[in-house]
């Protein structure tokens, strides 16, 4: 008797089992998740901070991961298509197909920028759905955020209240939060400024940046030395107050720019992970801190 009192107090004490196996390919999507589940998710993110999600390696490691998950959580609009995919089809795993209730696409609820007129892979890294880098903006995860706690409660029923709850605590803090970083950022409203990677439409609509050059002479395509220079003189009547780069890019054509037109190169985090960005809050408190400091 002893004996079954202490084996029912170890299984009484183990942890719970997350009712959810959610794989996310990118991090703001894996810490969203987390801000809505809580305890009830169990979450995997496929990349990091410093990676370029369009070019990732389908390890078998991913594969792996991807076999056992219930809900799988990408960005869409072809962000992922060279890897993605073959993650998909070579995990087995039904639930999270294209088209079924485990595949999530969290572009699908938002307001896409950057649309293209044409198509042509002459063009560079041009995605037919518009501007996948929707995570500059913090409006978009409220959005995503809503239509991602309604899939968790459709595919985990027993825990729909804890989703729902999770999404509205989130949301009130969210909303407040947006008020506060929009107040802060309000000097940044109509300043010009270069891009490195034509990464931040969402952020510049948000806060009324206005991009007057990007230093990549097509999406994807790292610039020569006599491509910074052509852009260095063309951006010049426009009077930029600083070149952005994301922290997985390298740093030399925004540094270059730097130098040359003499204004400050400011590196933005774009995910969770990058430095000073271990949250979905520290993001975008970093984000508008970094350029105001520009300024």
């Amino acid at each position: 008797m002893k004996h079954l009192m202490l084996v029912l107090f170890a299984i009484a004490s183990m942890p719970a089992v997350a009712a959810l196996k959610v794989f996310a390919t990118v991090p703001e999507w894996g810490a969203l998740a987390r801000e809505i589940g809580g305890d009830q998710v169990q979450v995997f993110t496929a990349t990091t901070a410093l990676q370029d999600a369009h070019h990732v390696d389908a390890r078998p490691s991913l594969i792996a991961r991807a076999r056992s998950a219930d809900l799988l959580i990408a960005t869409g609009a072809e962000l992922e298509v060279g890897w993605l995919p073959v993650v998909q089809r070579e995990s087995g795993n039904p639930r999270i197909q294209s088209g079924q209730a485990g595949y999530f696409e969290a572009a699908g609820a938002v307001r896409m920028l950057e649309v293209p007129t044409r198509l042509d892979r002459a063009d560079g890294d041009v995605h037919a759905a518009g501007n996948p880098h929707i995570q500059t903006d913090p409006r978009n995860f409220l959005a995503v955020g809503e239509g991602l706690a309604a899939r968790m409660a459709q595919l985990d029923p027993a825990n729909a209240s804890a989703y729902r709850s999770g999404y509205a605590a989130f949301a009130d803090r969210w909303r407040a939060q947006i008020k506060c970083w929009e107040v802060q950022a309000a000097p940044l409203k109509g300043v010009a400024v270069v891009s490195q990677h034509k990464a931040w439409a969402y952020l510049y609509d948000w806060l009324g940046l206005r991009e007057v050059a990007a230093l990549e002479p097509k999406p994807g395509v790292e610039p020569s030395l006599a491509h910074l220079a052509l852009v260095r003189d063309q951006a010049a009547t426009s009077r930029p107050r600083m070149v952005i780069r994301a922290a997985y890019n390298s740093a030399r054509p925004s540094e270059w720019f730097a130098k040359e037109a003499k204004v400050p190169a400011v590196v933005l985090p774009f995910t969770v992970g990058a430095p000073e960005a271990a949250d979905l809050t520290a993001l975008f408190e970093t984000t508008v801190q970094r350029l105001l400091k520009g300024l």
